[in-house]
């Protein structure tokens, strides 16, 4: 694991975390938007948007799949967010972190490996 240490906020500034999620500054019946059905998705900040944005607009490519620029290119930004989330949650090593479409492949993905590993026939 990392040894590193992350200052835990005593007092969380709600508005201010609002400010970041755009689709949260409309109202709706007069009342600020509260959104509760991250389940089925999830709102993001406008910074993750506009990256997303740029990905599009200027390196979309396949990722692991191709030799040319593009490809090497977003393989690299792709690959290299795993160092930075295996240090945002601490993690262990690199192979710690496993990237899947949602939370459904994911549960999916450990029951399977936890399965496999732990029920035999019968």
């Amino acid at each position: 694991m990392n040894n590193q240490t992350t200052d835990i906020p005593t007092k969380i500034n709600w508005e201010e975390i609002r400010a970041q999620f755009p689709v949260l500054q409309q109202e709706v019946n007069g009342k600020k938007l509260v959104y509760l059905d991250n389940g089925a998705s999830s709102q993001m900040p406008k910074s993750v948007s506009d990256r997303i944005d740029a990905y599009h607009k200027n390196e979309h490519a396949n990722v692991h799949r191709g030799i040319h620029s593009l490809s090497q290119k977003a393989t690299d930004a792709f690959e290299a967010t795993r160092t930075k989330v295996r240090d945002f949650i601490n993690a262990g090593s690199l192979e710690e972190i496993i990237y899947t479409t949602g939370t459904t492949d994911s549960i999916n993905l450990v029951a399977q490996s936890y399965g496999r590993k732990n029920f035999k026939a019968g």
